[in-house]
């Protein structure tokens, strides 16, 4: 099985920005966290970070072109805005598993609904790096007899 893990803006920040809400661990903390978790599982992993919308629609698609059996997806702030990610996910129809490290029931209201949930399966939110981990062995069980 080979997943697609995107991170979203600001994610690179880990450890830096609102460590009370995000925790103190970094961001190459969290790479190594899911090759890990990876290896555990069989799975072949890339991950992929950027600031960028464009980006992340373009790796979206990449991913489909690519023979990638699903996506996990934490789009941080373009959750709340992005439609071309939506779309994006749409598209490929790939499945598609949303993260995020915080709890957004138990964020700022803007915050509380995703667009890019329209086109995931599942969401895992508050859980930490643990969501990750949670939605990689949910798209492991569900599809590893109809891999690529």
């Amino acid at each position: 099985m080979k997943l697609l893990i995107l991170n979203g803006p600001n994610l690179n920040m880990l450890g830096i920005r609102e460590p009370d809400i995000y925790g103190r661990k970094t961001y190459h903390e969290l790479e190594e966290y899911l090759y890990t978790c990876a290896a555990e599982l069989g799975i072949e992993l890339e991950q992929f970070q950027s600031n960028s919308e464009g980006a992340l629609v373009d790796k979206i698609q990449q991913a489909f072109f690519h023979h990638y059996d699903g996506i996990v997806i934490n789009p941080a702030a373009y959750t709340h805005t992005s439609v071309a990610i939506l779309d994006a996910l749409k598209a490929v129809t790939l499945p598609s598993v949303e993260v995020h490290i915080s709890n957004l029931s138990e964020r700022e209201s803007f915050r509380q609904f995703s667009y890019t949930a329209l086109a995931c399966e599942k969401t895992f939110a508050g859980y930490g790096f643990e969501g990750y981990r949670m939605a990689m062995r949910y798209l492991f069980e569900k599809y590893r007899d109809k891999q690529s």
